[in-house]
């Protein structure tokens, strides 16, 4: 039986869209106008997605992480008001993010019995504990250690060992519970600790006896 249970947060905790764009971003583009005027909606949205891509592309050669600032502003340049465009714009992606039914209640259950800790990647770091505050759940979570903060993204070991560090913790206590198989199984297990895989297709090359279905599977598997 673990002490700890690690959770990831996107696609595990919440559903959401990866889509930088499709969930309408009108109020970002009036904030980028102000500076280009000449620019229109769709070229945003297709600017936007490829300078956001060039910094993935960069992010997966080097192992480091980046933020949303140092994307705004070399997208928008260092004049602008790059605090009130990401703001805007994470409020817009934001739309595409879903609270599941019974979540709240789901993580108040098992917080009654286990320290819960969230670490995600991110490229925002107040981004996950304002969710957790709008889900009614900051209270339950005693840590959310964020790849943006930490610098290097999931699977890296540095951001399995940092959590362990600050929750004053082995690995063999404790149990990883996402929905990606690299970051979320592989990169857990590499530093000792037990993973369980959120895989519904059982598509992921895990045992049976690690796959949930879903979130709400893991009180009953726990036990």
């Amino acid at each position: 039986m673990p002490d700890v249970i690690l959770l990831d947060f996107f696609g595990t905790l919440v559903d959401y869209s990866p889509s930088r764009t499709e969930q309408g971003v009108e109020r970002s583009y009036a904030v980028v106008r102000g500076s280009r005027p000449d620019l229109t909606y769709e070229a945003y949205r297709t600017a936007w997605e490829a300078h956001f891509s060039r910094f993935d592309a960069a992010a997966a050669r080097t192992g480091r992480e980046f933020s949303m600032h140092q994307v705004a502003e070399s997208f928008l340049g260092p004049d602008a008001d790059v605090d009130h465009f990401v703001d805007t714009y994470l409020s817009e992606w934001n739309r595409g993010v879903r609270y599941p039914d019974g979540i709240a209640d789901l993580v108040a259950g098992l917080a009654s019995s286990y320290r819960l800790a969230v670490v995600t990647n991110t490229h925002h770091p107040s981004l996950v504990p304002d969710h957790l505050v709008a889900m009614g759940i900051g209270g339950e979570v005693e840590l959310v250690v964020t790849s943006v903060e930490v610098g290097v993204p999931k699977p890296a070991a540095e951001i399995y060992e940092h959590a362990l560090d600050r929750l004053g913790v082995g690995p063999g206590s404790v149990v990883f519970v996402g929905d990606t198989f690299a970051p979320d199984y592989e990169g857990p297990r590499a530093v000792g600790m037990a993973a369980l895989l959120i895989d519904p297709a059982a598509s992921a090359p895990v045992p049976d006896d690690h796959r949930l279905r879903t979130i709400f599977d893991l009180p009953a598997r726990l036990t």
